[in-house]
């Protein structure tokens, strides 16, 4: 195995305690055979359990070193934006595989998502941190509601809302 495959293997494993962590409630989607997939936290729900929470800041230490404490800074700076005086579902990831992006699968399954969500009224939340993807959420119904930066030149992530319909 290359050091290459390493760092891939150990970001996968910090990734795969996110997905584990969602995949305990009903209102994450993996599409077809894992082309896309859309982790949602419900209200009320948190996106790790205690143990998970353990494991991922492991595996963080053991993938980052020196350089967690950055990864941790940011985590903070997402979860302090966080609204929570509302109950709302929480879009933690939205990823599309590599061989089927640009297709559109990813807002497909987003659109389904969000229908879902619009049948119990609630309001929906998310962190974009690719400023591409901005306007595809604002076509969905997600309004930009601030911003915030990652250190050292990290990337801007803005925060956004989606009104219940």
């Amino acid at each position: 195995m290359s050091r290459e495959d390493e760092g891939t293997d150990h970001q996968s494993s910090i990734w795969t305690v996110f997905v584990e962590g969602a995949l305990r409630f009903p209102s994450s989607w993996i599409l077809g055979d894992g082309m896309a997939v859309s982790v949602w936290i419900p209200p009320g729900g948190s996106e790790l359990t205690d143990e998970q929470e353990h494991r991922l800041r492991d595996r963080i230490g053991e993938t980052l070193g020196a350089r967690a404490s950055r990864f941790f800074e940011v985590l903070q700076l997402m979860e302090d934006a966080h609204p929570r005086s509302v109950d709302h579902y929480y879009l933690s990831l939205l990823g599309t595989s590599p061989d089927f992006r640009g297709r559109g699968i990813g807002m497909q399954l987003l659109s389904h998502d969000l229908t879902t969500i619009d049948r119990v009224h609630l309001p929906a939340y998310l962190e974009s941190s690719n400023p591409d993807n901005d306007e595809r959420y604002e076509g969905v119904g997600f309004q930009p509601t601030g911003s915030l930066q990652a250190p050292d030149g990290g990337p801007r992530v803005t925060t956004m809302w989606r009104a219940a319909r």
